[in-house]
This record gives structure tokens, sequence and C-alpha cells, in this order.
């Protein structure tokens, strides 16, 4: 044990170091926390083995790699891909590559990423600008680019966004490894950029958010202030421009979330880091009053949003249709990353409500369990037409799966200087240093299947504390903060906390159990979460869901699909809301999963239009995220109620 400590203890203090975004809470960085559950530890293992080379592999053959080397002179050719933003996808590899060589180091993939980063450093041109598409063809490349740099980046030329995604990378690999060799491109290509733009200069802005983000994590590793300013910058020259990309309105005075979903909460992300580190107040009430829009009037229950497939975005309020539901991976990630934002400005667990609720459903829906197998739109009912890819034209979803997955440990704990946050239950192993203490922290449990967690500590010394557990929503009687979803009833769920095997009383606050006490070496800390079936249902106003129930058991959203349904038509299947539902853990599905028993019943049609039900029997629901890997077939999350006689 003591070895694992010393382990942790040093990519803490590597980690910590390095972290300049100073928000009021801080996370305890996914280096570490090393996970060693049976739920999370082989979808992050799988990730390094099956994603991030497959992912490479798919880059290799479609040129997206190769249009590095073609602008960068290593081989003749053109330009080989569809859409000029394909570079991004190189970047967002790299960037889970580099997470996962601090979890899995790997000699061959970190001499890969020597090869691939020299390749675009040599198409990078010498002035730091780095656009394989214009350096290849010109000014007449593709038709978004525009006939000089910059002219369409507002709109759809991505060479802004692209370059976001490439400071990302070069962070994370610069903190894996140590190495310059990208965050050298980075910063040379970031100095063009604040050159380039400014309200003195040319005043644009990205028309697909990101560099913001990027650009906030450049100025954290290396302090330089400029580009701080230039994501600030980027924010406020949004005005006078089309809803699709959030420009319709400067930023401070956006209330609602419009237009493409994840342009949107990329942009509110770096918001959020750009308030937290200016403190700026405008930021961040634009914001919250954007979250509570979401979260009161667009998100689905599975936590994906985007109802629309024409604008990969937001509908109007309570419009959330479940076969068309596009609910992209990418906004589910993207959603997640604005939530554990407002989490750190804020220290409330309604925003891990959220996010817990799109990590363990829309977000995880979007890999197959075999690794290598997504979805870009994730809906929340088929009748058979919707199938997991191998990759896209479009591969944005796949390579921001390969980067998101390794960070998932990054979200389990936080602290400030009263204490330690316990947001979200895995077993895992942590060190924590604070301010005169270093706490060694493990976790045991079988969560998601089962709410029983149990926590030792193991503080460097006797030491008073807060250690604040997230009490979910769920556990209590909150589908999601706001009306948008309602358990159907209210049982007393009996949370029981104990410390060292005795009941404990604590205080409630924000949505945590607060227990504030002298801390001492191999104190036991004991959490009970009750984990009932819970029926859902949806505000009268989302008329996809009028007359329909929706199935939770802890975290997990679940639905009825075909193999689990053979004797029935998913689509024609009808619960009995009066039935008892079972539930039990079948270790041979689905690698292993809870499953839900409900009564219910097949309706059908006659030749004369008369419907027909059948004789009850039971229809059996998975864990929404687990569907689609079985082949292709019926699904469905709402399932419609049969009216009584």
């Amino acid at each position: 044990m003591r070895t694992t400590i010393l382990i942790i203890l040093l990519l803490t203090l590597f980690a910590c170091s390095q972290e300049n975004v100073q928000y009021p809470i801080q996370p305890v960085p996914f280096t570490a926390v090393q996970v060693t559950d049976n739920f999370w530890k082989p979808r992050i293992r799988k990730n390094h083995d099956v994603t991030i080379p497959i992912a490479f592999g798919h880059c290799e053959t479609t040129g997206r790699i190769k249009n590095f080397e073609v602008a960068g002179g290593i081989t003749e050719g053109t330009f080989c891909t569809t859409y000029p933003f394909d570079d991004s996808d190189v970047f967002k590899i790299i960037e889970g590559a580099s997470y996962s060589l601090q979890t899995f180091p790997d000699p061959v993939l970190d001499a890969y990423l020597d090869t691939l980063i020299l390749k675009i450093s040599l198409a990078q041109e010498d002035d730091g600008y780095l656009y394989t598409n214009r350096t290849i063809l010109g000014d007449s490349g593709h038709e978004w680019i525009g006939t000089h740099r910059w002219e369409f980046t507002h709109v759809f030329s991505h060479e802004l966004y692209n370059l976001g995604h490439m400071f990302e990378a070069a962070v994370a690999h610069y903190r894996a490894t140590g190495k310059r060799s990208l965050l050298d491109v980075a910063i040379k290509a970031a100095d063009r950029v604040d050159e380039d733009f400014g309200w003195d200069t040319f005043v644009s802005y990205p028309g697909h958010q990101e560099i913001e983000i990027g650009l906030v994590k450049l100025y954290g590793v290396t302090g330089e202030e400029r580009y701080l300013k230039l994501a600030k910058f980027f924010l406020d020259a949004r005005y006078d421009g089309p809803e699709y990309c959030q420009a319709h309105l400067p930023v401070t005075e956006q209330t609602e979330a419009v237009g493409h979903a994840v342009r949107a909460t990329y942009m509110y992300s770096g918001m959020a880091d750009v308030a937290a580190i200016m403190h700026d107040t405008a930021y961040v009430n634009a914001i919250t009053k954007i979250w509570e829009d979401i979260t009161y009037k667009k998100i689905y229950v599975t936590g994906g949003i985007g109802a629309s497939g024409g604008n990969e975005g937001f509908a109007k309020p309570y419009y959330l249709p479940n076969m068309s539901a596009y609910c992209e991976t990418c906004a589910s990630i993207g959603n997640i990353f604005l939530n554990h934002r407002l989490f750190l400005l804020y220290g409330e667990a309604k925003y891990y409500d959220v996010l817990e609720r799109i990590l363990y459903n829309a977000m995880l829906s979007g890999v197959s369990l075999t690794a290598d197998h997504f979805f870009y739109p994730n809906p929340l009912e088929s009748d058979g037409r919707h199938k997991r890819s191998e990759w896209f034209g479009c591969a944005c979803c796949p390579s921001n799966i390969s980067r998101f997955i390794p960070s998932v440990p990054g979200y389990v704990y936080a602290q400030d200087e009263k204490g330690i946050f316990v947001n979200l239950y895995m077993s895992c192993e942590t060190v924590i240093r604070m301010e005169d203490n270093i706490v060694f922290i493990t976790q045991q449990t079988d969560y998601p299947w089962d709410g029983h967690v149990d926590i030792s500590l193991y503080p460097d010394k006797e030491n008073k504390f807060a250690l604040k557990l997230r009490i979910p929503g769920w556990a209590g009687n909150t589908a999601i903060d706001g009306d948008l979803y309602r358990f159907d009833e209210t049982p007393d769920m009996g949370i029981e906390i104990m410390i060292n095997g005795v009941t404990t009383a604590y205080k409630f606050e924000n949505g945590y159990a607060v227990l504030d006490r002298i801390w001492k070496k191999d104190d036991q800390v004991s959490l009970a979460l009750p984990m009932p079936v819970r029926k859902l249902k949806a505000d009268e106003r989302v008329e996809a869901d009028t007359g329909r129930v929706a199935f939770q058991r802890g975290p997990l959203v679940y639905c009825a699909e075909w193999p689990d349904n053979k004797d029935a038509q998913v689509l024609n299947l009808m619960i009995d809301e009066t039935s008892v539902s079972t539930t039990r853990y079948e270790p041979e599905l689905l690698n292993g999963t809870q499953s839900i028993t409900v009564r219910g019943v097949t309706v059908s049609q006659n030749q004369d239009g008369e419907q027909l039900f059948s004789d009850p029997h039971d229809i059996t629901l998975i864990p929404y995220h687990l569907w689609n890997n079985r082949g292709p077939g019926e699904m469905q999350v709402w399932l419609p109620v049969l009216l009584p006689e």
C-alpha cells in the first residue's frame, strides 16, 4: 500500500503544481485517482487497448494523418479527407492517448505520439499558422475556408476550433510526458492567433467554440496572460451573429440554450473558466441562467441534450421527441464539462446530479462494450434503424470518447479549504494533499449496481476537516433539479451513514452529507444509498412522454430492448403501473448487469383496426447505456402505460 500511496502522491503533486486555473473548489486530478472497480476500470483499460489504437488506425486509413504529412512536405498528395476540421480528430486522440499514458505507461504509444507530433510540427507554417487544408490547397481549398486566413472563421472554417483541440492536446501531452514538442507548436500557433486577432486588429470569433477552453489550459501551463485575455476576447466578440453558434447576443446577455449543442456547451465551459480566473460575475450569471434553461426545459431523462438533428442542437422548451432525439455524444461530454465547472464554482450537488445522469446514460451509450463502435446521436427510442458505427465521416464523437473516458477518475473527488468532496462512487484509491495534511482515501463499492459504499481514511496526522458525501437526488425524491422529471412515488429512502460502525448524524448542506470532525488513521465511513426501482414521469408539456413512464435504478435509466423481449415487439409494449417490479444482477448478461422485470402487455391491431391486448407477461429492462450491443432492433425508454379498464 505504501508504494501505491507514494506513486499517487507524486502524480498528485506533479499535476497540482502545474494547474493555475483557480476555481473556488479544486478537482483532484485523474492522475491522482486509481480506479479499481469492475465498472469503470475495464472501460478505461479498453479505451487504452482498443479505442485509442483503432481511432489512430482510422485516422491513418482515412488520410487524417496523411494531411499533416502532405502539409509538412513528407509525402506528396492533396488534402485527403472531407472536412477542414478533420485535423481536430487527431488532436483529440493525442489528448486521450496522453491521459492514458499517465495511467498505463506504454513505450510503443509514447513513441508513436513522438512521430505523430513531429509530423504536426512540420505541417505548421513558419509563422505559426496550422491548418492543413489551407496549407495544402492554398486559398482555394474547401468552400468553408474563404479566400484568405480567418475570413470565414466565424462561420465554418474551423481554423480556431482545430487549434483549440491542439492546445488541449499539447497541454495533456506535456503534463503526461514532460516533453515540450507539441507544447512548443501550440505556443507558436497561439502567438500567431494573438497577433492576428484583437480589438485593435481583427475582430471576429470562432464559429465553433473550443479555442477558449484550449487557451485557458495553455495559460494554466505557461502563465502567459495574453492567452487568457485572448480567450475572453473571443467570447466578448460574439454579437450580432447567428443563433446557431450562440453569437446572436453578447454572451453576458444570453439566458437560453440555443443552437448547436456542442458549440454551446464548449462556449459555456470556456466562460466558466474565464470567470473563475477573472472573477467575472456577469459570465457566471449568464451560464447559471442557461444551465437552468437546459435543466428545467431541454434535457432528456438520460441526460442527453439536443432534440433536433437539423441544427444538431436545442429546440424549443419541452420539445423532446424520443425516436428523433439527437443527443449527440459530444454534446453529452460538453455538458459534463459545464456541470463540472459549475460545481467547482458553487459547490452544489445538483450539478453533479446532472453530471452523473449524463455520465452513466447519455455519454456511456456513445461507445459499445467492445470499445470499437460508436453512436453519434443517442435516441431514446428505435425501430431498428439505429446502429453503432466503427467510424464516421465527421468523427468528432469517437475521438471525444477516446479523450474523455481516461479522465473519468478526475471527477470523483474535489477539495476546498474546508474539506474533501466525494462526488462519485467507485472503488478507487487516492491521496489528497490538504493545507497541513495528506489524506489517503479508499473506496470500496459495487456501484452503480449497489448503493453501499465503504470509505477508509488514512490522514498523515489527526486533523479536523469536513468530509462531504454527495447524496444523489435519486436517493431522495429529486430526479433532476426542477420539475421536468419527477419520480412517480416518494418512498422513505432511509439513507444511513456510519462512522466506525456507529450510525452518525450529519448536516445536510447543498446536497452533501457533511461529516465535520477530527479524523484519524483507519477511520471507516459507510454510506448506504437505497436503490429501489423508481418510475419517472415527465412534465405534461413534454408531449412525447405523455401517458408514459421511464424506469430508473440508482443513477441508471433503463430501456426495453428486443433481445430480452423476443415474443413481443418492443414498440408495442404497455406497462401495468400497478404491478410490482423486481430486479436482479445477471452476471452473464452484457458483461454483467442489473436487469429489471415489470409486468405489461403487447398491443396489436386486427384487420378492423381494433386494438388487441395480449395476456399480461414479463417485460425485461436493461440499462440504457447497454442497448444496441447485440445488434440493431427495437428499443424504448419511455413506455406507454396501460390504462385501467
